[in-house]
């Protein structure tokens, strides 16, 4: 018979444990603890990402409105109190967080996936999302003269529908500065928006064996190798080229292809850079579309996850709150998955809020709650969410949310 376990006890046995406590011993990170675990403070911080809440010491309240059942939910026997969750994220390591951060990524990026493009090979989108923050509580964080801010840069598995890579910078650092951190795959792609028109690191991806797409800036200087004459609808020009300026010719030697293609939808023209010769100029500009879907996670991610108010001032808290948002995600995308569910992500984390404390079977919690104002329940979790048509449906209900 079912009995005692409660909705967020059975969501965190998706997490692998004995992988987190290796990266807990790597960086030593239970040393001198004797009772609010590493392990425990990870489930109240995902405790607070699941019931939103919107400050520490709202977490605190949370966590206190739940002290009877705070053992069997995980989170140790004693009293979790504002002062001890806060040193927590301020002294330990979020080196921990960010690594097991990785592996539920690349746990997620394995179970789901999926060929969306009839082209072998991984698609990755790269992109980064500014997160403003108060310069005066957070004077690390510097930006302009009087705003702070930090930027997550994300590598994002467009087929997969969940991130493969992030790393974490302020935002006074140039997107492109943050492409040296990305380990690349051969014979994979990766999409690219014009501020990574960086050719030292787009030649990289080259030597690597894989391919890039990436818009060109206006004052590109380059010279026409060879062109071709017939050309499909909408493409504009098909052209290997090399570049012709003194430094840019250093750092990239080779040709490479120069395609301009006309979207009707937008009545829009764009100029693609890309390697690979051996896609046709529709291929090229379908994968570049696919980029939006990471701008679409950062939208999803910024409005369903807690990562625009953070719960710590340091940067170690900053980093371990969005390593933790991350962690939260992947575990939504890897239940979503392995129950086979076919509800929106943004019902899932809905469903999951008002019912963390329920002792209800995750199953019969899904499939008999039913939601009749939600407009986007036909789509499943991630297939189709991220689409323009349901984006703008999940834009016009996401104003009904609780929080």
């Amino acid at each position: 018979m079912f009995q005692d376990k409660y909705v967020f006890v059975q969501l965190t046995a998706f997490l692998n444990r004995t992988q987190f406590n290796n990266y807990v011993r790597k960086y030593d990170g239970n040393r001198y603890v004797k009772h609010f675990t590493c392990w425990n403070q990870l489930l109240a911080m995902m405790f607070g990402q699941l019931s939103y809440r919107e400050s520490l010491r709202d977490l605190i309240v949370a966590l206190e409105a739940h002290r009877a059942t705070q053992y069997h939910l995980g989170l140790g026997r004693n009293t979790i109190v504002k002062a001890t969750l806060a040193y927590a994220n301020q002294t330990r390591d979020y080196r921990i967080f960010e690594d097991f951060a990785f592996y539920m990524m690349k746990e997620a990026c394995k179970k789901r996936e999926t060929s969306i493009l009839n082209i072998p090979g991984k698609k990755y989108a790269f992109d980064s999302t500014t997160i403003p923050l108060c310069l005066a509580t957070f004077p690390w964080a510097k930006f302009r003269s009087k705003k702070g801010g930090v930027k997550a840069h994300v590598l994002y598995d467009v087929e997969a529908q969940v991130p493969a890579f992030y790393t974490v910078t302020t935002a006074s650092k140039h997107d492109s500065t943050a492409m040296s951190s990305i380990t690349y795959e051969p014979n994979s792609y990766y999409i690219f928006d014009r501020a990574y028109d960086t050719f030292k690191e787009l030649y990289k991806i080259h030597l690597t064996g894989s391919y890039y797409v990436v818009r060109s800036k206006t004052n590109l200087k380059y010279k026409m190798v060879k062109w071709k004459r017939r050309m499909p609808m909408n493409v504009l020009t098909d052209a290997e080229v090399k570049l012709t300026g003194y430094l840019s010719e250093k750092k990239y030697p080779e040709s490479f292809r120069f395609i301009r293609y006309y979207d009707e939808e937008d009545d829009r023209e764009f100029t693609f850079l890309t390697n690979a010769k051996h896609l046709s100029a529709l291929d090229v500009a379908n994968l570049y579309k696919k980029r939006w879907l990471v701008e679409l996670f950062f939208k999803w991610l910024k409005q369903h996850l807690k990562i625009k108010r953070f719960w710590g001032t340091t940067k170690n808290a900053v980093r371990i709150q969005i390593s933790v948002a991350i962690i939260t995600y992947c575990l939504v995308a890897i239940v979503h998955h392995d129950m086979q569910l076919k509800r929106s992500t943004y019902e899932v984390l809905q469903i999951l809020s008002i019912s963390l404390t329920d002792k209800t079977r995750l199953r019969d919690l899904f499939d008999k709650t039913i939601f009749n104002d939600v407009k986007e329940l036909d789509y499943p979790l991630f297939k189709g969410l991220f689409d323009r048509v349901s984006s703008s449906l999940f834009l016009k209900t996401s104003w009904k949310h609780p929080c």
